[in-house]
C-alpha cells in the first residue's frame, strides 16, 4: 500500500524532531513488503529510510538526490529523497498504484483528477463452504461480495461451483475484479478448506487479482444485519429474524470490515445493495479473455487497435462511455430481447451518418467526466469549476435532444426504440437540471469564465456587493498613486513604471535598473530589492494602499469562500440527476462507437441474425478476425464458418503452423462475443444461437514461479472446460497435447475430443497437429474435418518443393506435414533444415518397417508394375469358365485358388526375381 502521510508545514530539510517521529513508525509487516511511504509536504513529497534508496535508484537512476537527516553524518543519518508533486504522481502510476486496487478511496483523486480512463476498483471477500455427502462432494457452495466504492454499491452473489472454482473465475472476469479477500488457512495447510483456498489462489492469480488474506473470525455474521442496514439505510431489515435476509452474510461481513465502511459517516445510508446473477451475462474465464484479446490483461486495458478488441472497437469520446464498453465486452447479454434492442440502436446509427458525426463531434466530444464529478460533489471536494463543466452540460442537452429527434430512419421500428431508450430520459433529465442552469447563472459570474475564472457574482449576495465595492475603491486608489509616482518622474506608465503585484513585497513598483536613476536622489522612494528584470520600490502611500486592499481582498475571498461552499451544496442535489445522465450518455457513446466501427472497417460489418440458445446452426459468411484485418499491409483472406447440430458442430482443423488455424477458430469466438454485446460483426452474412459461455484452450506458456509447467496449465485450463461447457457453450481448442509426449498427447486429445464430441454436444472448433484425431469422424457423426490449404509447388530443374499459404479452410483433412517448410520460411539456417530433412524421412522409415525401404528407379518400378499386372491379370483369367463368368468362390475351392496363384508365381518367378522392386513388395506381404 501507498501509505499518505500528512505533516506538519515546516518539518523541511534537516529536521530532528522528524527524524524521531519517523524513528516511531511502525515497522512494515510482511504483507506490507514492496510498499512505499510517502509523506505529503505542501510543497513537494518526501520519502525517508530503505524507500529512499529505492526512489533514487528507480526513478531518479542515481543517489546524488539522497539526502541525510540528522546528526551522524552523510552514512549516519536518516536517507531522504524529494519529488515534486508531478514526478511523485507519474511514480505511483508507474509502479501500478498497488494502494490496495480494490479501496483507491484515499489516493484516487490525488492521482486520477485528470485521467479520463479509470475502471471501478471491484474488491470482493469470498467465503467457501463445501458440500459433505453424495455426488456433491466435489462441489462447492461459494459466497462472493463485492463493492464498487466509486457507485457507493455492494453487492452479493451465492452459487454452487465445482472443485476448479470456474463459476468463480467467471464473476470475477464479468466485474473486473482487481482485488479478493480471503480467510486466512491453517497452520498445517493440509485441511480440505486449505486445499480449496489453494485453488481458489490459482484462480485469482490467472485473474490477476491480488489476494489479501484476512482472520477467518472477520467472514462471521455477528452484526452484518445492523451493518447493511446503516450502509444502506433500509428500515425493512430492522425487524429481520436472522440474516437470511442478507446474500453471502460472511462475505459481506469480511468486506464491511476490510473497507471500513461504517467508520466514514458518509457512506451510512448511502450505499445500495443488490445481489449479482452469474446467469445474465454469458460466463467467460480468464483464458478466453486473453485468447480472444478482448482487452490487455495484464495491462488492464489496451488502446491498441490491432491488439485488443476494446482497442479496436473503442471510438468513444467519453470517459464513461471507454468503461461501459469494457464492462460490456466482459458481460455480453444472453437475452435475446436485449441484444436485439442494442442491435437496433447500432443500425439505426449505421444508416445515418450525419447525425452520428453530428452527435460525436458537436456533444459527446465536449462531455465531461460525469460520473467522475458525481463522485467529488458527493465527496464535498467539488469546485467552482465543477459546477461550471456541469452547467456547460446543460447547455448542451437542448441541442442533443434536438439532434436525436431529427434522425432519419430506415427502418420505422427503430424511432420508438430511440424514444425509449434516449430522448425520453433525456428529455426528463433536461427538465430536472433547468432549475441548476438558472442557480449558476443567478449565482457565477459567467463574464469571467473565458479568463478560466471561477467566482461568486457580486450582486449574488449583498455583503459581498459591498466587499467588492470596498475592493473596488482600493484598487481605484492604487491606481490613482501609480499615476501620480507617473507624473512625479516623468515616467510613461506602459512601458517604464509598471505596478506589479509581486509574491515577495506585494503590490510595488519596478523600473528597469536604467530608469532606476529618477529615484536615486528623492527619499520618498523606498527601494525594496533589485532583480535582474530591474528595481522594486514603492512609497508610504503605495504600502498604506496595498494593505488596505490586501485586507479587503482577503475579507472578499473569507465572504466568497462561504458562498461558494453553499452553491456547491446546491449543485450536489442535482448528483442522482447526473449519474443518470451518465450512464444514458455512455450508453449512447458505446452504440455509435458501435456504429462507427462497423462502417469504417476494411469491409463493413453487417448486422448478425441472433437466435435462441440451443439454435441448431452457425453460419458465418465471409467470416474476419476483427483485430487483424485492420493491421498495416495486410490483405485478410476471409473465410466461411458453417456448425451445424447434429451434423457438424464439431469440428476438427488441420493444416500446417502458419496457415491460419488459430486465426480461424479465434475469429468465430470474437464474432459471437461481438454478437452478444450488440455490435455488428465483420462477416458478409452471420447466424448464430446465444451461448452461454465461450470456453478457450489456446496457446501455452509456462508459469514456472508458480509451479505450473505448460502442460499442467493446459491440462488446468481444458479440465475448467470439461467441468463447465453444456451443449449451449463455444468451445475453442487450439494445440492440445503438446506439452507431453506424441502419443500421451494425442490420446489425451483424442479422449478429450470424444467426451466433448459425444456427451457435452456443445459447438467446438479443435485445431490440432495430431492428424489421426482426423479418424473421429469415422466414429461420431456429427464430426466434421477441415483443413487449411497450402499449396506445395517445385520449380523447373529444382527438388525442393515451395510452400505458399493460402490461408483458405476447406473440408477434409490435410494429406501433408509442413513443418519443415515452414521452418524455411522462418529463415531457418540451411544445415538445420537438411538434417531435420533427414531426420524426418529416417523417422518416416523406421515408423514404416524398421528398416530403411531401399530406394528403386523409375525403370525399375514402372518394369515392376507391369510384371504385376500381368501376374494377377493371369490369374484373373484362371478363376474364370468358358463362358467368362467369375466363378463362385465357395469355400471348398479356397485351397485350389490358392494354388493357381502359386502355379502363376512359379511361372513369373524369373522375372520377379529380375526385379528388385516386385521382390520388396512380396516380401512385405
Amino acid at each position: 500500500m501507498y501509505g499518505k502521510e500528512k505533516e506538519k508545514a515546516g518539518e523541511q530539510d534537516i529536521d530532528p524532531g522528524f527524524v524521531a517521529f519517523f524513528s516511531r513508525l511502525p515497522k512494515k509487516s510482511p504483507a506490507e513488503d514492496g510498499t512505499v511511504r510517502l509523506f505529503d509536504r505542501t510543497e513537494f513529497y518526501s520519502v525517508h529510510g530503505p524507500d529512499a534508496l529505492y526512489v533514487a535508484s528507480h526513478v531518479f537512476r542515481t543517489n546524488s538526490v539522497i539526502k541525510y537527516l540528522g546528526a551522524g553524518g552523510k552514512t549516519a543519518g536518516l536517507p531522504s529523497v524529494t519529488l515534486s508533486h508531478t514526478l511523485g504522481h507519474t511514480f505511483l502510476r508507474a509502479e501500478g498504484l498497488k494502494a490496495s486496487p480494490g479501496n483507491l478511496q484515499a489516493v484516487e483523486d490525488l492521482l486520477f483528477t485528470n485521467s479520463d480512463v479509470l475502471s471501478a476498483p471491484i474488491v470482493i471477500a469470498i467465503k467457501i463452504a463445501s458440500a459433505t455427502s453424495g455426488e456433491k462432494a466435489k462441489t462447492k457452495t461459494v459466497s462472493i461480495a463485492y463493492a464498487d466504492t466509486s457507485v457507493r454499491e455492494i453487492g452479493a452473489a451465492e452459487f454452487v461451483d465445482n472443485d476448479l472454482f470456474s463459476n468463480t473465475e467467471s464473476l470475477i472476469i464479468q466485474l473486473s475484479v482487481k482485488e479478493a479477500v480471503i480467510p486466512t488457512g491453517t497452520a498445517s495447510g493440509t485441511t480440505d478448506r486449505d486445499l480449496d483456498l489453494n485453488k481458489l489462489k490459482a484462480v485469482l492469480e490467472r485473474c490477476g487479482v491480488v489476494i489479501t488474506q484476512r482472520k477467518p473470525s472477520e467472514f462471521t455474521t455477528k452484526n452484518i444485519q445492523e451493518d447493511i442496514k446503516k450502509l444502506t439505510g433500509d428500515e425493512e431489515m430492522e425487524d429481520a429474524p436472522s440474516t437470511t435476509t442478507v446474500p453471502a452474510p460472511g462475505a459481506l461481513a469480511a468486506l464491511v470490515i476490510y473497507l471500513s465502511l461504517l467508520s466514514d459517516p458518509a457512506n451510512h445510508s448511502a450505499y445500495k445493495l443488490k445481489t449479482h446473477d452469474l446467469a445474465q451475462y454469458m460466463r467467460l474465464d480468464a483464458s478466453s479473455v486473453r485468447a480472444l484479446a478482448l482487452v490487455d490483461f495484464e495491462g488492464g486495458g489496451s488502446l491498441n487497435k490491432s491488439s485488443t478488441l476494446l482497442g479496436l472497437l473503442n471510438k468513444c469520446k467519453t470517459a464513461q462511455g471507454t468503461r461501459l464498453l469494457a464492462t460490456w465486452l466482459k458481460q455480453p447479454l444472453v437475452n435475446l430481447h436485449e441484444i436485439r434492442k442494442r442491435q437496433d440502436l447500432v443500425e439505426t446509427f449505421v444508416d445515418d451518418p450525419s447525425t452520428r458525426r453530428g452527435l460525436q463531434d458537436d456533444y459527446l466530444k465536449l462531455m465531461p467526466d460525469l460520473h467522475r464529478l458525481s463522485k467529488r460533489f458527493k465527496k464535498g471536494v467539488a469546485s467552482l469549476e465543477d459546477v461550471v463543466r456541469v452547467y456547460q452540460v446543460v447547455l448542451k442537452m437542448p441541442g442533443l435532444i434536438e439532434t436525436l429527434e431529427g434522425i432519419q430512419y430506415e427502418h420505422v421500428a427503430h424511432e420508438k426504440l430511440v424514444e425509449e431508450v434516449y430522448l425520453r430520459p433525456l428529455r426528463t433529465l433536461s427538465d430536472s437540471l433547468s432549475k441548476y442552469s438558472d442557480m449558476v447563472e443567478t449565482t457565477l459570474d459567467l463574464a469571467s469564465l473565458d479568463t478560466h475564472t471561477y467566482t461568486i457574482k457580486p450582486e449574488y449576495d449583498e455583503g459581498l456587493r459591498r466587499l467588492a465595492a470596498k475592493l473596488m475603491e482600493a484598487r481605484d486608489g492604487l491606481d490613482a498613486e501609480h499615476r501620480a509616482v507617473g507624473k512625479d518622474l516623468g515616467l510613461d506608465l506602459d512601458k517604464k513604471l509598471h505596478l506589479e503585484n509581486s509574491a515577495t513585497y506585494g503590490y510595488c513598483f519596478r523600473l528597469t535598473k536604467n530608469d532606476a536613476k529618477a529615484i536615486a536622489q528623492s527619499k520618498k522612494y523606498i527601494e525594496l530589492g533589485t532583480i535582474k528584470s530591474g528595481v522594486y520600490f514603492t512609497t508610504k502611500t503605495l504600502k498604506s494602499l496595498a494593505t488596505g486592499y490586501r485586507e479587503a481582498n482577503d475579507e472578499y475571498q473569507r465572504t466568497q469562500s462561504g458562498l461558494v461552499k453553499e452553491v456547491v451544496n446546491i449543485a450536489s442535489t442535482y448528483t442522482p440527476v447526473l449519474e443518470k445522465l451518465d450512464h444514458v450518455l455512455a450508453h449512447l457513446d458505446v452504440i455509435i462507437s458501435f456504429a462507427h466501427v462497423s462502417t469504417n472497417a476494411p469491409e463493413p460489418y453487417v448486422k448478425p441474425n441472433v437466435s435462441e440458445k440451443g439454435e441448431s446452426s452457425v453460419a458465418l459468411k465471409d467470416a474476419r478476425h476483427p483485430c487483424l484485418e485492420v493491421q498495416d499491409e495486410i490483405s485478410f483472406i476471409p473465410n466461411d464458418v458453417e456448425m451445424v447440430k447434429g451434423e457438424g458442430e464439431f469440428q476438427i482443423i488441420t493444416g500446417p503452423n502458419m496457415g491460419g488455424k488459430s486465426t480461424y477458430i479465434r475469429q468465430v469466438g470474437v464474432i459471437a462475443l461481438m454478437a452478444q454485446t450488440g455490435c455488428f460483426v465483420p462477416c458478409s452474412s452471420a447466424t448464430l444461437p446465444i451461448f452461454d459461455s465461450i470456453l478457450c484452450r489456446v496457446g501455452a506458456g509456462d508459469s514456472q514461479l508458480k509451479g505450473v509447467s505448460t502442460f499442467m496449465a493446459e491440462m488446468l485450463e481444458t479440465a475448467s472446460i470439461l467441468r463447465s461447457a453444456s451443449k449451449d457453450s463455444l468451445i475453442i481448442i487450439d494445440e492440445l497435447g503438446r506439452g507431453t509426449s506424441t502419443y500421451d498427447g494425442f490420446g489425451l486429445a483424442w479422449a478429450i475430443s470424444e467426451h466433448i464430441a459425444s456427451n457435452i454436444r456443445a459447438f467446438c472448433l479443435f485445431a490440432t497437429h495430431f492428424h489421426e484425431l482426423t479418424a473421429l469422424d469415422q466414429e461420431i457423426p456429427h464430426v466434421k474435418n477441415l483443413h487449411v490449404v497450402a499449396h506445395v509447388g517445385q520449380e523447373q530443374g529444382s527438388q525442393e518443393r515451395d510452400i505458399t499459404l493460402l490461408y483458405k479452410v476447406e473440408p477434409g483433412v490435410s494429406d501433408q506435414s509442413f513443418g519443415i517448410h515452414v521452418a524455411q520460411l522462418a529463415n531457418f539456417p540451411e544445415n538445420v533444415v537438411k538434417l531435420a530433412k533427414r531426420k524426418a524421412d529416417e523417422l518416416e522409415d523406421f515408423a514404416v518397417g524398421q528398416h530403411p525401404e531401399p530406394q528403386h528407379s523409375d525403370e525399375v518400378m514402372e518394369e515392376g508394375i507391369q510384371i504385376v499386372e500381368e501376374l494377377l491379370r493371369t490369374w484373373a483369367e484362371s478363376t474364370q469358365d468358358t463362358d467368362g463368368e467369375d466363378i463362385v468362390m465357395e469355400d471348398d475351392f479356397a485351397d485350389a485358388q490358392l494354388d493357381e496363384l502359386r502355379q502363376c508365381v512359379e511361372a513369373f518367378r524369373s522375372r520377379i526375381e529380375g526385379n528388385a522392386w516386385v521382390q520388396s513388395i512380396i516380401s512385405s506381404l
